[in-house]
């Protein structure tokens, strides 16, 4: 299984970075819109759509969404800050929504359990993500920003996951995810803020001007979010009674099992970046 895992996870960083080297800006949206369908897909199942026609409607109702961000924004000719922010704002305000949920479940699901509200969570968890990366790419450095966010989603997860083997006694969410633990949450955000005093030492002369204390706060509210997401996908499945999203991918399971938490990080990321000055 560890050699699938780490198979799977090469081939994917492999992918990802071969795609942010060679193709523009374009290419990049259709290819991670593919993904996002991908992920679309397995939601679908996880929302009660049921055959195969019901479930390829719910993917073109999500990436209907994405093809509306794309001139919505403008993506494809100079996003418009004054238009993708608010919607950023947005996004992290759902966020905030699923925390509460997460917290509250079981009890929470008598909100969202129902077919409709599990349709629209999947666009509010896709859709903004796909934007979010999109929008990244159109800044200077774009690429490397998108790189850096994965880096802190990875860092999130492999210092919560050392921490929690070490040390975890207490439950983070037991009803959700049993083996999340409080001391593999807080080792995950200690390995971010070292991160995030690497990430500040590397910053580019013209951006300068973003001081230590902001990348630190960007750094850690992005990886609680990434927690989030990865809570959020997990509240679901379980509702639905499945494990993993799908088996697309040998050792990780589906798609949205390895979108989660980017899912998540992505809109408070680039939102952070925006209030940060970059």
């Amino acid at each position: 299984m560890l050699k699938q895992r780490v198979i799977t996870a090469l081939v994917l960083a492999a992918l990802f970075l071969g795609g942010l080297a060679l193709l523009p800006l374009p290419g990049l949206a259709v290819m991670f819109a593919v993904v996002f369908a991908l992920g679309a897909w397995e939601w679908s199942r996880l929302a009660g759509w049921n055959g195969t026609p019901a479930r390829s409607v719910y993917v073109m109702l999500v990436l209907s969404c994405i093809v509306a961000l794309w001139i919505y924004c403008g993506l494809g000719s100079g996003p418009s800050r004054e238009r993708v922010q608010p919607l950023l704002g947005v996004a992290c305000l759902w966020w905030s929504f699923t925390m509460l949920w997460v917290k509250g479940y079981p009890g929470s699901a008598v909100i969202w359990r129902n077919v409709p509200m599990r349709s629209l969570m999947g666009i509010l968890v896709l859709a903004p993500a796909w934007l979010s990366g999109i929008y990244l790419l159109s800044f200077p450095r774009g690429p490397a920003l998108l790189v850096a966010l994965v880096v802190v989603v990875a860092a999130a997860d492999i210092g919560a996951y050392f921490a929690g083997r070490a040390f975890g006694k207490h439950k983070l969410a037991v009803a959700v995810s049993p083996k999340k633990t409080w001391e593999g949450f807080w080792g995950g955000i200690a390995a971010c803020a070292v991160l995030a005093v690497i990430l500040h030492s590397l910053l580019p002369a013209d951006v300068s001007h973003i001081g230590m204390l902001s990348v630190v706060a960007v750094t850690i509210v992005t990886a609680l979010a990434s927690v989030v997401g990865d809570l959020t996908v997990s509240m679901v499945k379980r509702e639905s009674g499945v494990k993993d999203s799908g088996r697309l991918l040998p050792g990780h399971g589906g798609v949205l099992d390895r979108l989660d938490s980017l899912c998540g990080a992505g809109p408070v990321f680039a939102l952070g970046l925006l209030l940060a000055g970059w």
